[in-house]
C-alpha cells in the first residue's frame, strides 16, 4: 500500500502528465473531454477501451494524438468482412536466405504497437474478433506455437458504429467483458462544429508535443494501482455490480425487470481501479464513494445484458445505472 511520505510529489507528476496530455489532445480533438479522460484513465488502468459513436467524430486522431504526445507507436486496424486473424496478429511466411536456405519467419502484424485503433470490430468475423481479443487479454499471441508478446504499455481502443447496419457481428457478451469501459462519442455541438471545421480547412493544425514515453506511462500504471481502497468502499463496489443481478435479494425493480444478465467480477474490479485513479487526478490518496459513482457507467454499460421487454420500452444501459446509483446506499 502506498506510504504518505513520498505520495504527494508521485500524485503531483501523475496530475501534471495527465494535465499535459489532455491539453495536447485538446490542441487536436474540439471538445469530447470526458471521452479524452475515460480513454486517459483506461489506459493508466492498463485496459481497453470501446468506443460507440458515429463515423467522422476524431476517433482515429485521437489515438494518433496520444501516441504522439506519448512517444508509443499506433497502428489502425480497419475491420471488415473478409479480415483475417492472421491480417491482425501476424504470420510466419517464408524467406530465402543468402547461403539460400528457405526458413519460415513471423512477420508481425499491425496489433504489434503500443496503442491500435480497431476501427469497426464489429464488421469482422467472430473468429477475428476473438483473435483481437483474445490478444488484448493476454498481451501476447501465438503463431506456429511460438508465443510473441505485445509491446508495453498495449492499449486497443476499439469502435462500433451505433446504427444496426447489414453485414455487422456484435460482439458477445464475454468479449465485451474485456473491455475495461465503454464510452459514447457525442455528435459535436454548433460551436464545437464550427471549431472543428476551421481547424481542419485551414493551414496544417498543431501537432501533439510529447509530453511522456513508455516507460513513465509503466510507472504511473503501478502508482495508481498502490492508492489505497477502504474496504467499505470496495464493498460499496461490490453492491452495485450485484444490484445489476436480477436475481440478488437487493436488486432495484428496473434490474428485476430489465436485465437478463448482470455484470462480472470484472466490472467490480475496473470501479475501484478507474476509482483509484479517479482519485489520485483529483489529488486525494484513497478511493471515496464518488470516485466509484464517477466511473460507474462506462464501467458497466457494456456489461449489462438487457431484456427484450426493455428494448421495446426504450431502456437503455445507462438508464439501469442511474437507477442502481439512486438506489443502493453507499453503507449497506
Amino acid at each position: 500500500m502506498m506510504q504518505h511520505q513520498g505520495t504527494q510529489p508521485e500524485i503531483d507528476r501523475l496530475r501534471q502528465t495527465v494535465l499535459a496530455l489532455e491539453r495536447e489532445v485538446a490542441y487536436v480533438i474540439v471538445g469530447q473531454r470526458e471521452v479524452v479522460r475515460g480513454v486517459t484513465i483506461a489506459l493508466l488502468a492498463g485496459g481497453h477501451v470501446l468506443l460507440e459513436g458515429l463515423p467522422g467524430l476524431g476517433k482515429t486522431m485521437l489515438v494518433r494524438s496520444v501516441a504522439q504526445a506519448l512517444r508509443l507507436r499506433d497502428s489502425r486496424i480497419q475491420f471488415t468482412p473478409d479480415l483475417m486473424p492472421a491480417d491482425v496478429t501476424g504470420t510466419n511466411v517464408l524467406v530465402e536466405r543468402e547461403d539460400g536456405r528457405r526458413t519460415f519467419e513471423f512477420q508481425p502484424g499491425p496489433i504489434f504497437a503500443h496503442l491500435v485503433l480497431a476501427d469497426e470490430i464489429n464488421r469482422a468475423t467472430p473468429k477475428t474478433q476473438a483473435a483481437l481479443l483474445e490478444a488484448m487479454q493476454e498481451g501476447r499471441v501465438t503463431v506456429g506455437g511460438v508465443t510473441h508478446h505485445l509491446p508495453r504499455p498495449f492499449f486497443v481502443l476499439a469502435t462500433q458504429n451505433p446504427i444496426e447496419l447489414e453485414g455487422t457481428y456484435p460482439l458477445p457478451e464475454a468479449e465485451l467483458d474485456r473491455f475495461f469501459f465503454k464510452l459514447q462519442v457525442d455528435f459535436p455541438s454548433r460551436e464545437e462544429l464550427v471549431e472543428i471545421v476551421q481547424r481542419t480547412t485551414g493551414p496544417d493544425g498543431h501537432r501533439p508535443s510529447p509530453i511522456a514515453d513508455a516507460q513513465a506511462i509503466l510507472e504511473l500504471q503501478e502508482l495508481v494501482r498502490e492508492v489505497p481502497a477502504a474496504s467499505h468502499v470496495v464493498d460499496y463496489a461490490a453492491r452495485l455490480v450485484l444490484a445489476t443481478h436480477p436475481d440478488w435479494p437487493a436488486a432495484p425493480d428496473i434490474t428485476r425487470r430489465f436485465v437478463r444478465l448482470g455484470a462480472s467480477p470484472r466490472a467490480a474490479q475496473a470501479l475501484i481501479l478507474a476509482g483509484k485513479i479517479h482519485a489520485a487526478l483529483a489529488g486525494r490518496f484513497n478511493v471515496s464513494h464518488e470516485d466509484v459513482r464517477h466511473v460507474a457507467t462506462p464501467a458497466l454499460r457494456h456489461r449489462l445484458i438487457l431484456t427484450y421487454e426493455a428494448q421495446v420500452n426504450g431502456v437503455t444501459p445507462d438508464m439501469v445505472i442511474r437507477q442502481i446509483l439512486a438506489r443502493i446506499p453507499e453503507d449497506g
